[in-house]
């Protein structure tokens, strides 16, 4: 096999490695029903992407691990400001209140 032919060939595999788990549900739609471990499991996965992406973001500086950092403490102010409040602009305007605040108090 040419290396052209592999190279498509590894394209449309790949293609379709990521669209059939997806379209699954679509085209099975409510004929088959998911076991109630695996909906309740489901619904974590959103906060679970969500955290996968901010926290390395929030904890690493300049790839070292900070445990004490503005990002750290801007974060928690607006976790605590969306357990506060239902308002969605009051915790980006918690958290990045207290990012730019000890930002500047710190010069960092």
């Amino acid at each position: 096999m040419s290396y052209d032919a592999s190279l498509w060939l590894t394209f449309i595999l790949i293609g379709l490695a990521t669209t059939l788990p997806r379209a699954g549900f679509i085209v099975l739609g409510n004929r088959v029903a998911l076991p109630p471990v695996l909906q309740r499991a489901l619904r974590y996965a959103p906060a679970a992407a969500l955290a996968a992406i901010i926290v390395p973001d929030v904890l690493v500086t300049a790839g070292d691990l900070e445990i004490f950092s503005p990002k750290l403490a801007a974060t928690a102010a607006a976790i605590a400001a969306a357990l506060w409040s239902r308002n969605p602009w009051l915790p980006f305007i918690a958290g990045m209140g207290v990012l730019l605040g000890l930002r500047q108090l710190l010069g960092a």
